[in-house]
């Protein structure tokens, strides 16, 4: 099968289209041609040499993929050959076929093309797993949302409108990317290059902050977050793009009941990603299926144009997802 390779780390340079084997279904596991995939920042770290997939998974880049089953392991059910499907998977998307666990497969509304439920799974399900069911993000609160238009801010807007109506979201973003922001939903928009969000938030909370925090950045903004947050807040890290150390005041969040939690979303068990996954599919997916939520598409790239796809990310000109099709055909 043709899938995205690289023989060295680096930069998008070392992707090239090659020739992989095509992956055998174990017991509870079902095979997928792929539609399409999507690029997450998680990729380009991969690609890096400082992300390795997990043991036993795929080592071919991409986390979530759309498409057709092909075929059905042993005790897979209830998945047939033919089914429209999109599915998280741990490594292998950059390719004609992949492999996905049972749980961790949704079935594809009618309505959504595989491009646009290429972006559910890796984007959607780690917003909603940080900040409802690990954030506890409910209507009255106030949430913080680091990283403007990226894929997983935009799904984080999306979920919060839906699941939070009465919940306010603040958002920082460069100043290209402000209105598009605002136009999604978000009562505050921080120009982070220009504003410290930190005192922002406190002065539009009225000096009370934030309850929740979904951040990517990492130590650069640790101690601007924990002054952000308020009295018993949450802060969830799901990256250090900025770097991954920090001095933190012990003490001040002794006293203000602050947590500081990390949580990365590939590394858990199937198990616990099947139940994640279960917990979704009930509370958001039907958002999806009367088009309630539509997956925000900046750009979608032939699958061989994966490095440039990575070029975009890198750079942060995006709005929204980026896709790479596979197999643009398939139907």
């Amino acid at each position: 099968m043709k899938a995205i390779l690289y023989e060295e780390f680096g930069g998008p340079a070392v992707l090239f289209v090659g020739e992989a084997d095509r992956p055998v279904p174990q017991p509870g596991q079902v095979l997928i041609r792929v539609a399409a995939t999507s690029v997450n920042r998680p990729d380009l770290v991969q690609r890096e040499g400082r992300y390795p997939a997990p043991k036993g998974e795929s080592a071919i880049l991409g986390l979530e993929v759309s498409g057709l089953v092909e075929e059905v392991g042993e005790g897979a059910g209830p998945w047939q050959p033919g089914d429209r499907v999109m599915a998280l998977v741990a490594g292998g998307g950059y390719a004609e076929y992949a492999i996905a666990y049972a749980g961790h497969v949704i079935p594809l509304p009618d309505v959504m093309t595989f491009e646009q439920a290429a972006c559910v799974c890796e984007t959607y399900i780690t917003a909603y797993l940080n900040l409802f069911m690990i954030g506890g993000l409910r209507d009255g609160d106030t949430a913080l949302l680091h990283g403007g238009g990226g894929g997983v801010n935009t799904a984080a807007l999306h979920l919060c409108s839906n699941l939070t109506p009465q919940a306010r979201t603040i958002v920082t973003a460069s100043p290209g990317k402000i209105e598009r922001v605002e136009a999604l939903g978000a009562d505050l928009v921080i120009n982070y290059r220009e504003q410290d969000f930190a005192e922002e938030i406190r002065s539009y909370t009225q000096q009370r902050g934030v309850d929740v925090i979904l951040d990517h950045i990492g130590g650069p903004y640790l101690a601007s977050n924990l002054k952000a947050l308020a009295v018993g807040g949450r802060l969830i890290c799901i990256g250090v793009t900025g770097g991954p150390k920090a001095e933190i005041n012990l003490a001040l969040m002794m006293v203000k009941r602050q947590q500081l939690i990390g949580s990365v979303l590939r590394s858990r068990s199937v198990e616990e990603k099947s139940d994640i996954i279960a917990a979704f599919s009930q509370s958001v997916m039907p958002f999806f299926a009367d088009r309630t939520i539509v997956p925000l598409i900046h750009q979608v790239y032939p699958l061989a144009d994966a490095a440039e796809a990575h070029r975009s990310m890198q750079t942060s000109s995006h709005f929204g997802k980026l896709v790479l099709s596979v197999a643009p055909n398939l139907r």
